[in-house]
Order: structure tokens, then C-alpha cells, then sequence
């Protein structure tokens, strides 16, 4: 489990370094996300930091109903996050500040987690490794989404391996939500930020083989890019369905 906070406290200490020193004008700037400022992705990410801290609490379903009282329904995922953050909008700089408090909190409440305990999340229950794993992931698509105001991105770290082994362990998951029976194992032959070799799933005898940079294929998860566009290339019968459909979360 450690591994994993390591390398949440460091993805939240990258974004950090983007937005601990602005000001409200600052944090207004257009971000990568449409419609969302930088302080817009930073309550977002505050929303969901302190609902993994509820969720490692045992206390995420009466957290959620609280947090959302005055919430019109919404039809999918994305729109229910837009509409917490327009519910629950502030000044930029307490955005932020919120953001740094729920960052240090959520931190510290998967330090404290056994990486096999079971906790809820929106799509069930899930381990607490796999749901720290999902927090780090979602940091870094928003780092880069951040960056997106201040130039260019920031390089990729070996902190993606974290990524790519959970896009790797969900493609089942991502495949069933499209009720495709998967021919056979998948397997990743990826090449990390540092020129080295990421294999998940390569010792099965996969049917399907998914190969190239590691950081463009966690964009493709991240639906931050296409595959089309990217090195990323597939071979085996279920490899269209696995590049147009991996994911990074429920």
C-alpha cells in the first residue's frame, strides 16, 4: 500500500506546484476540462478526495447523501460531478485551499488502510489499494488538465505504472460494461516514460496484445485522447474493443 501513497502524495505535490501560489485570478484560467476553470478541477477533486476519506471511514453513502442534498438528478456520472461543483462553487483560493486539505487527508487515510480491505466506491466495492490507485490516477489526468493553463504538460513519471497495471486489471470490467465477452486474456507490452518495459499480463498466453507508450495509453483511458492518434497499436481479436473502450474509472 505504501508504494501507492508514495506516489499519491507525490502526484498531489506536482499539482500542488501548479496552484499553491495563485491568486483567484490564476485560478480562474481556463483548464483542459470544458467549461471548468483550474479552481473548478480543484473542488472537483476536493468532492471526491473527501469522499475517498469517507469511503475508507465506512461512512460514504450518509458523506454522499449529505454532500448532495439539493442535487438535481443526473443521467450519467459526468453530469453529476458538474453539477456538485456548480452546487458547491466558491471563491477560487478557498477552492484551492480545500483542495490542499483534502489532498493531505486523503493521504493519510489510505496510509492507514490494510491494501486489501474492502471499501465502497461508485461502482460497488473494491479494495482499498485498487480505490487509492483510482485517487492517484485521477489526480494526475487533472494535473495535466491544470497544466493545460500554464503551458506545456508536465513530463510523465514511472508514477503511471500504477495507472496502466489498474487500466490493465479493468479491461474485464470495461469490456462487460459493453456486454463483450472478452475471446481471451489481454495483455499490456507498454513502454514506460523512462524507455523501459511495463508487461501486464503477458505470461497468460493472451489472445489480445495492446503495445505502446505507456503515457499515451493512460490518456486513452483517461478519455484525455484516441487511440487512433496515439503509438498505441492491437493485435488479437478483441483489440479495437479494448483500445476504444479501457478506462481508468467506474
Amino acid at each position: 500500500m505504501h508504494e501507492v501513497v508514495d506516489a499519491l502524495r507525490a502526484q498531489q505535490a506536482e499539482l500542488a506546484g501548479y496552484v499553491a501560489h495563485l491568486d483567484a485570478q490564476g485560478l480562474a484560467r481556463p483548464s483542459r476540462c470544458p467549461g471548468w476553470s483550474v479552481a473548478d478541477v480543484l473542488l472537483h477533486l476536493a468532492q471526491t478526495n473527501e469522499m475517498a476519506v469517507a469511503s475508507v471511514a465506512g461512512q460514504l453513502g450518509s458523506f454522499v447523501e449529505q454532500a448532495t442534498d439539493g442535487l438535481a438528478p443526473a443521467g450519467s456520472i459526468d453530469e453529476w460531478a458538474g453539477s456538485l461543483v456548480e452546487l458547491q462553487r466558491g471563491e477560487p483560493t478557498a477552492d484551492r485551499d480545500r483542495w490542499l486539505a483534502s489532498a493531505e487527508a486523503q493521504a493519510d487515510a489510505f496510509a492507514g488502510c490494510d491494501p486489501g480491505e474492502r471499501v465502497e466506491w461508485v461502482a460497488g466495492q473494491l479494495a482499498a489499494r485498487t480505490l487509492a490507485t483510482t485517487r492517484l490516477t485521477e489526480t494526475w489526468i487533472h494535473t495535466v488538465d491544470v497544466a493545460a493553463a500554464f503551458g506545456p504538460p508536465p513530463a510523465p513519471t514511472d508514477r503511471l505504472w500504477h495507472t496502466a497495471r489498474l487500466v490493465w486489471r479493468t479491461v474485464p470490467y470495461a469490456l462487460g460494461q459493453a456486454r463483450i465477452a472478452a475471446a481471451g486474456p489481454v495483455a499490456f507490452d507498454l513502454t514506460a516514460p523512462d524507455g523501459s518495459r511495463w508487461a501486464f499480463g503477458t505470461d497468460d498466453a493472451p489472445t489480445t496484445t495492446v503495445s505502446g507508450s505507456a503515457a499515451e495509453l493512460c490518456e486513452v483511458a483517461g478519455q484525455r485522447a484516441v487511440a487512433a492518434d496515439t503509438s498505441l497499436v492491437g493485435s488479437g481479436p478483441d483489440a479495437e474493443a479494448v483500445l476504444r473502450l479501457m478506462r481508468t474509472f467506474a
